[in-house]
């Protein structure tokens, strides 16, 4: 199903591409090969005079806005509260002194800004952290996709040795239980339930806050039919992007998040880093990694999965490069940059 779905979204972008060049790779190419963007310094002529509108029926078959909430806000109001409490309190780590927001920082798009990054010790990982913002949308946690959701993920990096350091989930809840106010919190967001201070309840519990970190953005309200609210940089770097093939993979409500590819699709990418094949022990799955949302893209470098990438521009070169087979120039980085931005959402309060 999956190779079927891949070769759908290559024939449906051929549809509208606008040179009527296109190259084929022999191996597994995503994407529809437009010859203007070789170079992509085509910022005159067409590009300018409305060329660079895609009809909404291609917008709605890549793209989606995000919607207005994805829980209940209200009726979650004490379990959220409590996820929010739980998110910031390095009392979750074994020295006190990690948090979640220590890696995912809520004032900085859900990231830190490193590489990778250090934890109880000092020491460091081996994956960059990606954004908490809007992840709860995703197929799956992690770059490898081994927890099933933001639940499930949230548990992960408390127990984690070098991470937040914890030995055990009992010495977790000993610490809560200590803590007075985390008792009557419990309590509120888990009515009913004799012991409300559990494992799993954590999880719930920032799970449930993580959640309501969506990040709406220009581009929503461009699909949901302000023609303004792009200008024509952004617009063309939209058709640059759909064009190209980028779509093929960075698509649906998140433009990604939603699928798993192997890095090096076309043009080997040097990395140790096996992905996915340590959670399921396929060949197939060697070097594959859940797609990235680029969603707040450009608010949370460095990029890839080991954070070797320092730069959009770089990262926008490296992946058409290697996932594409595709060698682009400034004109090309510059404008499908532009449409990138366009996807900055606005932080809450």
């Amino acid at each position: 199903m999956k190779i079927l779905l891949f070769f759908a979204l290559m024939l449906s972008s051929y549809a509208f591409a606008q040179s009527g060049h296109d190259h084929q790779n022999k191996t597994q190419s995503s994407g529809d090969h437009h010859s203007e963007m070789h170079d992509g310094d085509h910022h005159g002529g067409g590009m300018h005079g409305g060329h660079h509108k895609l009809d909404k029926a291609t917008l709605k078959h890549f793209f989606e806005p995000l919607p207005d909430s994805i829980i209940d806000e209200t009726k979650n109001a004490a379990l959220i509260k409590l996820g929010k409490k739980l998110y910031l309190d390095p009392i979750l780590s074994v020295n006190d002194k990690i948090s979640c927001n220590s890696c995912h920082r809520l004032d900085n798009f859900g990231v830190d800004s490193q590489a990778t990054s250090p934890g109880h010790e000092g020491k460091r990982g081996g994956r960059n952290s990606p954004t908490t913002f809007n992840a709860a949308l995703h197929i799956a946690q992690f770059w490898d996709g081994r927890a099933k959701d933001v639940e499930e993920q949230a548990l992960g990096p408390i127990l984690n040795p070098i991470e937040m350091g914890m030995k055990a989930d009992t010495d977790v809840i000993d610490k809560l239980k200590k803590v007075d106010e985390y008792k009557a919190m419990f309590a509120e967001a888990f009515k009913g339930e004799k012991d409300p201070i559990m494992y799993t309840n954590v999880g719930k519990a920032i799970g449930a806050f993580e959640r309501t970190l969506l990040t709406p953005s220009r581009f929503d309200d461009y699909l949901k039919g302000d023609e303004k609210a792009l200008n024509d940089a952004e617009k063309r770097g939209l058709q640059k992007f759909v064009n190209m093939g980028c779509a093929n993979c960075h698509n649906g409500v998140a433009i990604g998040g939603n699928s798993y590819k192997k890095i090096g699709l076309v043009e080997p990418y040097e990395t140790k880093d096996m992905g996915r094949f340590a959670v399921t022990g396929l060949e197939t799955d060697k070097k594959v990694f859940k797609v990235p949302s680029l969603r707040n893209i450009a608010k949370t470098a460095p990029y890839f999965h080991d954070g070797s990438v320092a730069t959009l521009d770089e990262a926008i070169r490296e992946m058409a490069e290697h996932q594409l087979g595709r060698e682009v120039g400034p004109g090309f980085v510059d404008d499908v940059k532009a449409f990138l931005g366009s996807l900055t959402g606005k932080l809450k309060e």
